[in-house]
């Protein structure tokens, strides 16, 4: 029997946007637009709202199993997410509409992949000028979702969330292995707890006390090239006619374990990709754009493993970026980028950011001259190298895993959705909780 389609309308409780917070270090967490993302809610992205001033109706606090729908600004406004865990003291913000589903018609995980597939739609229903495009709560009401029976339902879900679940593992997994790298960075070039470190003898640099043997020198110093990146055209003309990958900005959180899905595809005259082809080793640092919530000066080290997932095609960063090759002789690719991670986070870059025109810049030519580095001897390095490329490799593994994964599951989405593809017959094994 062919399931129904139903409008949101009649086959949820609740559907409102969130509240405008007061934010502060602690109270409500606040989900925003920013941690709704490849239809996940990133919580390292939440802040807090004050709750002795904010002011919120039970309805308001969001809960396991509500589809979240970003519901203003171009390029924004129709992602969705689920919470897919119970939360508490949860709230989202003004931009933010919250999609309660009705558990009496719709099996919780099945409702966020209805919304997910409906996705697209969505995204189209915004309405008014460019810049301010918001969605109306009565367009969202009338988005229409399939509505099989609850057993088939729960067979959709259970198909689905296997790979959903194989793909979280895998983000868990990397967030370890880049902590590891990083921590490991940490405490030998840091803290200076290295191998043998107890019995080495410290001395006085510009940096306090170092170990012996080790050299303080100029960021720049440690630099062999650098060069702006290239935008190109996205048709190819007379001028540029021969195509490479364009890594941005934006592409760098996923492009860190090899996910590059969305990195595009565009022409350039033949000069200028010559002098800014990447290879491995390199570094790309972002120095234009960022945003009040996100300094500038992400970076991303171009590993062996990256630079095939361009099967030999060239690739180049874009131009509010660098290219940067590492003198390697003096200092380890794997070195300097993760000592750009520890600046990044320490603040040590953020201090070199300004804000003009609404766009942030940063003062590269600075940074270069004025910070310095601590450099360890070339065995201690290789020492090092030989324990963190692995770290990356593993790193680039699961971000390949996940990308196949992710692959899947979006070819099987819509035609389980949409009935293409038949349940009724198959034998599927659910959680203990859910009961057919």
């Amino acid at each position: 029997m062919m399931a129904s389609k139903k409008p949101l309308s009649e086959v949820t409780t609740f559907i409102s946007r969130g509240i405008s917070p007061k934010y502060d270090e602690n109270g409500y967490v606040v989900i925003n637009q920013r941690c709704i993302r490849e239809q996940r809610v990133d919580f390292s992205r939440i802040r807090f709202s004050d709750s002795e001033k904010t002011s919120v109706k039970p309805e308001k606090f969001v809960c396991q199993w509500d589809g979240l729908v970003n519901s203003t600004g171009v390029g924004t406004l129709g992602r969705v997410a689920q919470i897919l865990k119970p939360v508490n003291s949860t709230i989202v913000d003004s931009h933010v509409t919250i999609v309660r589903p009705d558990l009496e018609q719709l099996d919780g995980r099945y409702f966020g992949y209805a919304l997910f597939d409906a996705e697209k739609y969505i995204e189209t229903l915004g309405e008014g000028a460019t810049g301010q495009t918001e969605l109306a709560r009565g367009r969202l009401s009338e988005v229409d979702i399939r509505v099989p029976s609850l057993s088939t339902q729960r067979k959709i879900a259970a198909i689905l969330s296997a790979y959903d679940d194989l793909i979280e593992n895998n983000l868990q997994r990397i967030k370890i292995l880049e902590e590891m790298a990083q921590n490991l960075y940490r405490e030998w070039f840091v803290k200076f707890r290295f191998p043998g470190h107890q019995h080495a003898r410290f001395t006085d640099s510009p940096l306090g006390r170092i170990p012996e043997g080790w050299e303080v020198k100029a960021l720049g110093s440690l630099i062999a090239e650098h060069i702006g990146g290239g935008w190109g055209k996205d048709v190819a003309d007379e001028r540029h006619t021969v195509p490479a990958w364009v890594i941005r900005g934006t592409d760098i959180p996923d492009a860190r374990f090899c996910n590059c899905s969305k990195v595009p595809f565009r022409y350039h005259t033949t000069s200028n990709l010559k002098s800014r082809c990447l290879m491995p080793g390199d570094i790309i640092f972002e120095v234009s754009g960022g945003s009040k919530d996100q300094p500038l000066g992400r970076s991303l080290l171009i590993s062996s493993e990256l630079f095939a997932a361009f099967n030999g095609d060239s690739v180049i960063c874009a131009s509010f970026c660098k290219r940067i090759r590492p003198d390697s002789q003096q200092y380890a690719s794997e070195l300097l980028y993760l000592s750009f991670l520890d600046a990044y986070v320490s603040g040590e870059i953020e201090q070199y950011q300004v804000q003009s025109t609404g766009i942030s810049n940063f003062k590269w030519s600075d940074y270069l001259e004025k910070v310095n580095r601590c450099v360890p001897p070339a065995d201690l390095q290789e020492r090092f190298c030989d324990l963190c490329v692995p770290l990356f490799s593993e790193i680039a593994t699961f971000g390949r895993k996940n990308t196949t994964l992710r692959r899947t599951r979006d070819l099987l989405l819509p035609k389980l959705i949409s009935g293409e593809i038949d349940v009724l017959e198959l034998d599927i094994a659910f959680p203990e909780e859910v009961e057919i």
